[in-house]
């Protein structure tokens, strides 16, 4: 609610109606039906409807010194349904239809000629545009894992393919940051390949790492730009799920405590759990990775649906509590575009799909392809 309230203050702003009210109903698709029937002939649901203050009045109510708008009626069923279909937010899609309500009340039409239906979409843009500049918008970043170069050159036990190297290529290409996993058993990512992406890295090294007293006690010594908290397990084939922080949070506030004391901030890998978001903003982290990995996983529309709400909603309550909002794990070049247009996700961490991709197109191209779907769906936001 504060958010909705916060863009209806800057859409006033911007419209020159900062010294008058508004009213917005947020209603459901039975009490919409209703209103659209009596005052709009139309025997259906819809998704905005919009009450001039002095339309239809007998009396001249614009020349009375009141300043008030008029009501804005909007369906949260139909705009859910609507966000669903264009793999957009709810908030996303509830900030549309507010600008769309507002011009109602300002004399736009977009019914009355295909000249004005241009004006007030050229118009919407304008305004969503400009409120998405004014909260910080910012184009979601990708940082790249290249854990899997270094299991390649384990595999052999030689120097190559050199996971630094790899580093700098996608730097290059125009990843925002680099993730690796320095595991307990150094099954990928060794020591020396850390302390020279310290050196190397131009961007931003997040080293992902258990709560184990030796890494800990490397990642102190190589100060990485932040460190991310993930469970871990000798035999898993790669992380399975989010950090269990509710029933750690003793444990992991003292190692929180030890980076936060050495400038590195740190974030939680977490399942979309509103109880483990919860648990990693009390033990002093500054960010949460949402673990997207049984979105990624989901076969069925409804499963896929279900998932992407959880992390929907689980990103929100996140940047509502003020933590940065990461997501990461299974994204490839089919699902990632869902998850990108999340206006409260700030970087996505992906690794196996595009070192997967490399080995066809080349690095370099494997990146860009996937800033592509990544830009294209924060476009689509507007």
């Amino acid at each position: 609610m504060r958010k909705l309230k916060n863009i209806c203050a800057l859409i006033m702003k911007e419209l020159g109606k900062s010294d008058h009210s508004v009213n917005i109903v947020l209603t459901d698709d039975t009490t919409i039906h209703k209103f659209n029937k009596k005052y709009r002939n139309i025997d259906k649901p819809t998704n905005v409807l919009s009450f001039p203050f002095a339309e239809g009045s007998e009396d001249d109510l614009a020349t009375l010194p009141i300043y008030e708008l008029g009501d804005i009626l909007i369906s949260v069923e139909t705009a859910s349904r609507e966000a669903t279909q264009l793999n957009q937010s709810l908030i996303h899609r509830l900030n549309w239809l507010i600008v769309h309500g507002f011009l109602h009340l300002i004399g736009y039409d977009h019914k009355r000629s295909s000249l004005d239906a241009e004006r007030m979409f050229q118009k919407e843009k304008e305004l969503l545009i400009k409120i998405n500049k004014k909260r910080g918008f910012h184009m979601m970043q990708l940082a790249i894992n290249v854990d899997h170069v270094a299991t390649v050159r384990q595999a052999r036990g030689v120097s190559e393919p050199d996971p630094v190297t790899a580093a700098a290529i996608c730097e290059l290409a125009g990843a925002r940051g680099i993730v690796v996993h320095l595991r307990e058993d150094r099954r990928h990512i060794q020591d020396k390949d850390v302390y020279l992406l310290r050196k190397t890295v131009k961007t931003k090294l997040n080293l992902e790492m258990g709560a184990n007293k030796e890494i800990i006690d490397i990642a102190l010594d190589v100060v990485p730009d932040m460190v991310t908290l993930v469970p871990e397990k000798r035999q898993e084939l790669t992380t399975e799920g989010g950090l269990n922080v509710v029933d750690q949070k003793k444990k992991l506030a003292k190692v929180v405590k030890r980076f936060n004391k050495a400038g590195i901030p740190v974030s939680i890998f977490v399942d979309p759990d509103s109880k483990q978001i919860k648990a990693s903003h009390d033990i002093g982290a500054h960010f949460v990775e949402i673990h997207t990995g049984r979105y990624c996983d989901a076969v069925s529309e409804i499963e896929i649906d279900k998932e992407f709400e959880l992390i929907a909603s689980a990103a929100e309550e996140a940047y509502q509590l003020g933590l940065v909002v990461n997501g990461g794990h299974g994204l490839d070049y089919q699902n990632t575009s869902r998850i990108a247009a999340l206006e409260t996700i700030e970087e996505l961490s992906i690794g196996h799909a595009i070192i997967s991709r490399s080995i066809f197109s080349g690095l370099e191209t494997a990146v860009r392809d996937m800033l592509n779907i990544i830009n294209n769906a924060q476009l689509q936001r507007f």
